[in-house]
This record gives structure tokens, sequence and C-alpha cells, in this order.
């Protein structure tokens, strides 16, 4: 399958681009800068230039292969107003992305988040919520999978808090950068509340797989691990960075503060059954173990 990509310098899109050409795909890969068109192109990807913003670059990538998985989206996360451009300018992607593919049965994988309930993990069988700082996301996402019934094989995978390579990305990586920057490896509430996590090597398999065989109108859980107590990974941090650990508060998170202080375990029980997904790598906190002083 030739299949256009988009975000694939990331933690998660580097992980997918290796995993599709590794068995036996090829990629088109969208890269808005020099540096990121070289890194695709050492990784053997094809590239496509233009950012997430260029409605008519990603048309034309769509329209020349035969699947999208989508993971690109805004790196500045600093303030609400940041955060919600970034959202909009995914959920016009993925518009864009989703109309090129009607009536052709080709796939599409889009990202989001795994679900949170109060006082159980998650399934998949849990509606995304769509309230909240990011549930513009989870708006975009729900109408993506009901192009199912437009002829687009559009399918969702939902991502963990954290997704880890080497100690760093995801909920985890900001607490880490976050501790760096303030020197104390801190964390909101209690510190019992749980995040899930995934290793990113993981969940490229599970974009292939969901691309590959997936049926149309669905979401998967990339959930290696069902919940860490976010107290459990502040230790990690501050133990590897030399720093205390204490109880910070919410509002030093800035808009993911409301979102850190959540209880928010998931489980992947039935996207492992179906879709035969077995995580083979490291858990997060034997990969935060590898963080650098």
């Amino acid at each position: 399958m030739h299949v256009f990509v988009t975000g694939g310098t990331g933690t998660i899109g580097s992980a997918v681009v290796a995993e599709l050409l590794g068995n036996g795909h090829t990629v088109l890969a969208l890269a808005r800068s020099d540096s990121s068109a070289g890194a695709l192109e050492s990784a053997g990807a094809k590239v496509l230039r233009g950012g997430l913003a260029d409605l008519d670059v990603l048309r034309s990538g769509a329209g020349q292969c035969d699947g999208v998985i989508s993971l690109a989206f805004g790196r500045d996360y600093g303030s609400p107003d940041a955060l919600a451009q970034a959202i909009a300018e995914e959920s016009a992607a993925l518009t864009v992305l989703g109309q090129e593919l009607v009536g052709s049965d080709r796939p599409i994988v889009a990202v989001s988040g795994t679900p949170w309930v109060p006082g159980r993990a998650s399934t998949e069988a849990d509606p995304l919520p769509t309230d909240g700082p990011v549930g513009g996301r989870s708006r975009s996402v729900n109408a993506l999978l009901d192009l199912a019934s437009r002829g687009v094989r559009s399918t969702a995978v939902r991502m963990p808090r954290t997704v880890h390579n080497e100690g760093k990305g995801g909920f985890a990586g900001l607490l880490t950068d976050q501790a760096r920057r303030t020197g104390v490896a801190g964390y909101p509430g209690d510190g019992t509340q749980r995040w899930p996590a995934v290793h990113a090597l993981d969940a490229a398999v599970l974009f292939r797989l969901a691309l590959e065989s997936a049926p149309a109108g669905t979401a998967w859980h990339a959930v290696s691990d069902e919940g860490d107590a976010v107290r459990d990974i502040a230790t990690v941090i501050g133990r590897r960075l030399g720093l205390p650990v204490q109880e910070v508060p919410e509002e030093s998170f800035g808009p993911f503060g409301p979102i850190f202080a959540m209880d928010q375990p998931a489980s992947s029980a039935r996207t492992r059954d179906a879709l035969g997904w077995q995580p083979t790598h490291s858990s997060l906190l034997e990969d935060l173990e590898t963080i650098q002083p």
C-alpha cells in the first residue's frame, strides 16, 4: 500500500513511517521544513512539501495514495488560544483528507486520545468526551469516523496520555521538561491519579494494523500500561534528575492542568483480541529509567 503520512517525524510518526516501510508499504510523507524532509528521505520515504494548514497539498497527498495516516498536530500548547488554534488546524486537515477519500473505500487512520470514565478503565466502546480543552479533537475524529457511511474506511487509534521512547514523549515527557525548568519533579493533586501509556514502537504497529485491516468506523486503544500513578512517574523523574518530588498546583501545567489531574486509566483488551496487537517494548516506568540528568 502507498500511504500518505502527516506528522511523520514526531515521536509517533517516525515510528509509524519505519513500521510501514519495514512491512512492505511505501510512504509519501508531509514535510514542512528541510530538516523534516531530510529525516524522512533518510528513512526511505518520499516527501511532499507543505504544512498541515496547506489544504491543497493535503488533498493532493491523499489523492495519490492508497491510504492515509494523519498524525500531525501543532507544537504550541502554551496557552488556551494556541491549543485551540492547533485543534482548529487539525480539524480542517482531517476534513479535507476525509473528503478526498469519500466513495473510494480507502483507509484513513486518525489519532485521538483515550477517554476517561469515572471509577474504571475506559474501553474502546466508550465515547470520546467532546467538551473540555481538547474536546474539539474528539469532534473532528467523530466526524471522520462518520464518513464510514460514505465509502471511507475511517478508523481512529486512541493514544494514552504518554507515548514514550527512550524516556521522552507524552505527558510524562512534559513532567520531565517542567522538572528540568523548575528544579522540582512536580505532580498535580495527590498523585494517585493514573495515566495510561504505550511505547511508540508498539503504537506504530497498531497504526499499521488499523490501516491494513480495521473495519470502517471503528476506534482502537494503543494502551500497553493501563494506568501508572502520576506520583510514581514523578518519583522516577525526580530520582533520575536528582530533584525533589512534590505536589505542585494544577495551574503550573497551563491548559493541560485539568487533564493532568484526572484519573484516566484505559484498557486495550478489545484491540488486542480483535486486531492481534501485542505490545512487546518497555513499560513507561522502565523507559523513564533512561532519562539522563
